[in-house]
């Protein structure tokens, strides 16, 4: 093991803020002495482009000239108290409920945070399957770019196919809720 990696340590905290146009954010945790970097490349090394303010959050981080800085994401869960409600529907939904539903892979048409919403396809079917901003917090991002893969939970709604979950294609694949 190289002295390197001996100063590398795990650290749990929360998402102070992540901006994906500026390619960073911040992660605050009580086992730092000071806000830790979380540069964009290491969060899509984990496989999401972006992470939901508030999200509690497992890295592995080092000391660098510049302050603490994330270098690995180990795990990411959604802000606490999170739960989906379907207004449209007149539904809600547990947690439990919601995991039960199959994982879908899909890809991102587009998304616009501004408008609050976005479609995705699943592969092998051209339908698309809303989804809205809300879902995306609740399921730890923050944003979606087109052609991201992701991987969906998703409902038959009155107006159509909707997302009730978003996990990255990583988390899916490691078998991470």
């Amino acid at each position: 093991m190289t002295e390197e990696e001996k100063a590398m340590r795990i650290v749990h905290g929360h998402v102070k803020w992540f901006d994906p146009a500026k390619g960073f954010g911040f992660i605050v945790s009580d086992e730092a002495e000071s806000d830790i970097l979380l540069h964009a490349n290491v969060l899509r090394n984990y496989g999401q482009n972006s992470v939901a303010d508030g999200a509690t959050i497992t890295v592995r981080v080092q000391q660098s000239p510049r302050g603490v800085q994330a270098v690995e994401v180990v795990s990411v869960q959604a802000p606490a108290g999170a739960i989906v409600t379907l207004a449209d529907e007149g539904t809600l939904m547990t947690a439990e409920e919601v995991a039960a539903l199959p994982l879908a892979p899909a890809r991102v048409k587009w998304f616009d945070k501004a408008k609050g919403f976005g479609f995705a396809n699943v592969f092998g079917s051209n339908d698309d399957v809303f989804i809205h901003v809300e879902v995306l917090r609740v399921s730890g991002f923050a944003d979606l770019q087109a052609g991201e893969a992701v991987c969906l939970r998703i409902i038959d709604g009155k107006r159509g196919r909707m997302a009730v979950q978003v996990a990255s294609w990583e988390a899916a694949a490691r078998g991470e809720r």
